[in-house]
């Protein structure tokens, strides 16, 4: 692993989108506000069809970093999610600066996204199961004032192309 998070910038949702439209993934973004937590996001509900994420940045006590996205009003039990997701320990939130230098964004826009900053592969991305039940998954495409929609299987063919084969498992309650 070659650490290059101090020489290339984060990519933008500009360069996100290129990505998507390189690989023939359709998505649709809504512009908005910025929105910081679920409860803020709410409003947007009934503009922005399928299943709406929330995303848990944590780490096990051997520097292993997990990307939780699950439905956003469900809950995880941060006590036992490491038996499901094969963290070394109990997880803990990650800090702001390793969300920043492997995901490329800030406490309030994290998303699955984060993928295609993940150049070291140092995050392992796990989707709930429960939420890809849902035919579209929205996410902040890299910044907290957008939700960008698109396809169930699109968001793992994506992920898969940015390096990352995501774990597909229930680790809500």
């Amino acid at each position: 692993m070659t650490d290059t998070s101090e020489t290339i910038p984060p990519k933008t949702a500009e360069d996100l989108f290129r990505f998507l439209d390189d690989l023939g993934i359709s998505h649709k973004t809504k512009y908005h506000p910025p929105v910081f937590t679920v409860a803020e996001s709410v409003s947007l509900r009934d503009e922005i069809p399928g299943g709406h994420t929330k995303n848990l940045f944590v780490k096990d006590k051997k520097d292993n970093f997990f990307l939780l996205t699950v439905e956003e009003n469900a809950s995880v039990d941060l006590k036992t999610v490491h038996t499901l997701i094969g963290a070394a320990s109990k997880v803990s939130f990650g800090k702001p600066e390793k969300l920043m230098e492997y995901l490329g964004v800030i406490p309030g826009s994290v998303t699955a996204f984060g993928a295609i900053n993940d150049t070291g592969h140092n995050v392992t991305f796990v989707l709930d199961a429960d939420l890809m039940r849902e035919e579209i998954i929205n996410c902040h495409p890299l910044s907290n004032d957008a939700t960008t929609s698109i396809a169930r299987d699109d968001l793992i063919r994506f992920m898969e192309a940015t390096g990352h084969t995501p774990l597909v498992l229930k680790v809500t309650a």
